[in-house]
């Protein structure tokens, strides 16, 4: 027994040596992980981070024994995760990006599955059920339906079915995508009480790179591999002196935003708010006498890891991004293209949206901003036509959307939550399905296709089943075939949810030349600095609107401190309104 006590001390809770990992799609061979070597240390949160396709989920699919590497080794607590796999199953908790959840059974039936499947006593269930129940806030919960939580609460039973079992190791893949701030930082005071109480290790995957500063370590993964392993701070520090905010008197942010773009010595320009956050190219700084003659502020920042992510990675194609440049006009309206009053919904007793109003103006950005299960995407899918008004008004591109859903529909653009192409299709058998849906023929069909396929990069992949594509151009193609049929309004429910800052910014050069065209964009994203982009928005709670206003004013408005950002505003503004889960 001594013996193997003073092995667990020793060995490492993952260590990879030269793995790779070579997939064959279509008859081409795609190395998804290169020559990777890492340690990961014992008693911390560790971030897998990378863009798209940079091989996060299937490093953790190898280290399960879900996949065989095709050459190098994996060690997980001293074992071979294939040879050993039960015994890795018994040690290692593992939390894929869809946790799969029973929907028609309660918090407690699936916590009871779970431990049933884990091989949990029953003498031993309770007092760890009041543990994690208690450190996740799901309680008052346990009667409930999973698929009546909300998708915060949803990401919360899941990582309490993982642990039902204490593990040593656990892997957390994406965890917060699609969870709204509050419930995020719920999240993480839960796998920080995990390191901290339990004594284990974390390896945790996230898009979001806010989240990376909250982690022990850093291993940064580019196209299957390591770019380097340390502290956040290791890596941000590589770009001191290069990063600096940016406000403009009078200018547009979108406007000022295109003119950094352009200039030789700025790498990326990043809107937040009325100001802008940009990183230099390598070498080069920025002042206020670059912008003569305009009323220009420019203060160096400290830099953040993002900085250093996209400094890193984004390449010189990428640094303006491409514009979309529509064929038809949109005709400016001196009333509002999108028209709301006292909008309600019901589902029998229960009140999803409650006496909701505002307005959007042609070629506004706006936000709808909330809390999971807050009634935003209820709302959303009224608007779109997809879902019955229970009583008030709403207008869309001029039509009441009571009497003329089906017209209004004609001159909207819809981008679901999650990706709701044909999967099964090719992207050029769904771009074609999609233009004949909205009425594009002969001529005007082909012309529109390869508009699309020209504007979102596809040609490669028109013969690859939608299903199979990258995250970062399943966001292309639903964008292509949300734009076929060039509509006044454009809705996009959570668009970049899970996509990497390369991506996102990729995405909002696209929306953002929309805009400036005429598009009115109605826009939901639990992405905080996303918010920023737009120019109004709205935070909704239970139903209700909390607040309305410029990212500026709801700053301003919802925080106690200079600097605050939109997360700050937004968590106070919940906490003030008792609306925070």
């Amino acid at each position: 027994m001594p013996a193997e006590n003073s092995s667990k001390q020793t060995v490492a809770p993952l260590e990879c040596t030269g793995v790779s990992k070579e997939f064959t799609v279509e008859a081409r061979g795609i190395k998804a992980l290169e020559q990777v070597s890492f340690t990961l240390k014992k008693n911390m949160v560790t971030g897998l981070i990378g863009p798209d396709g940079a091989g996060k989920t299937t490093l953790m699919r190898l280290c399960m024994g879900l996949l065989k590497t095709s050459a190098g080794s994996l060690s997980v607590l001293g074992f071979d995760p294939l040879r050993d796999r039960n015994t890795v199953l018994a040690k290692v908790g593992y939390m894929p990006q869809r946790f799969g959840l029973y929907q028609d059974l309660t918090v407690q039936e699936n916590m009871d599955l779970y431990a049933d499947l884990q091989g949990v006593a029953l003498q031993q269930r309770g007092e760890r059920y009041a543990q994690l129940l208690d450190m996740s806030g799901l309680t008052p919960f346990t009667r409930r339906l999973a698929g009546n939580l909300s998708g915060g609460m949803k990401q919360k039973l899941g990582l309490v079915c993982t642990m039902i079992r204490p593990p040593q190791l656990l892997l957390l893949d994406e965890p917060t995508v699609g969870v709204d701030p509050v419930s995020r930082r719920e999240l993480w005071n839960i796998v920080y009480h995990l390191v901290e109480e339990e004594g284990m290790a974390v390896m945790l995957s996230t898009a979001y790179l806010d989240e990376a500063e909250r982690c022990r370590e850093v291993i940064l993964l580019h196209q299957g591999k390591v770019i380097g392993q340390g502290t956040p701070s290791s890596f941000s520090n590589q770009v001191q002196g290069r990063t600096f905010q940016v406000q403009a008197e009078g200018e547009h942010k979108r406007v000022m935003q295109k003119k950094l773009a352009r200039m030789n010595q700025v790498q990326d320009a990043l809107i937040l708010g009325k100001s802008l956050r940009v990183v230099t190219e390598k070498g080069q700084t920025l002042d206020s006498k670059d912008f003569p003659g305009h009323d220009v502020q420019v203060h160096a920042v400290p830099p953040r890891f993002e900085d250093y992510f996209v400094a890193t990675l984004k390449t010189k194609h990428q640094k303006g991004g491409q514009a979309i440049t529509l064929h038809t006009a949109i005709q400016e309206s001196d009333s509002a293209v999108i028209q709301v009053q006292d909008l309600v919904r019901t589902f029998g007793s229960f009140t999803a949206v409650d006496h909701v109003s505002f307005h959007v103006n042609t070629g506004e950005i706006f936000g709808l901003l909330g809390a999971n299960g807050a009634g935003k995407t209820t709302t959303f899918r009224m608007l779109c036509g997809l879902l019955p008004i229970s009583s008030g008004s709403c207008r869309v591109a001029g039509m009441d959307l009571r009497t003329a859903s089906a017209q209004a529909r004609s001159r909207i653009g819809y981008m679901a939550q999650k990706f709701s192409l044909y999967g099964n299709l090719t992207v050029g058998q769904n771009l074609k399905f999609f233009a004949s849906a909205y009425g594009l023929r002969g001529k005007h069909q082909k012309r529109q296709m390869q508009w699309a396929i020209s504007t979102f990069d596809l040609d490669q992949y028109l013969k690859t089943e939608s299903g199979m594509l990258p995250l970062g151009y399943k966001q292309r193609l639903a964008l292509a075939v949300a734009l076929m049929h060039e509509p006044d309004v454009l809705f996009l429910d959570e668009p970049t949810s899970g996509v990497d800052p390369l991506a996102r910014r990729e995405f909002w050069t696209h929306i953002n030349s929309l805009a400036e065209q005429g598009v009115t964009v109605l826009v939901t994203t639990h992405f905080m600095e996303e918010a920023e982009y737009c120019d109004r928005l709205v935070i909704m709670a239970e139903g209700n609107l909390l607040a309305q206003g410029t990212p500026e004013e709801i700053k301003a408005d919802n925080s106690d401190r200079e600097g605050a950002t939109m997360e700050d505003a937004f968590i106070h503004l919940l906490e003030h309104n008792g609306a925070a889960q």
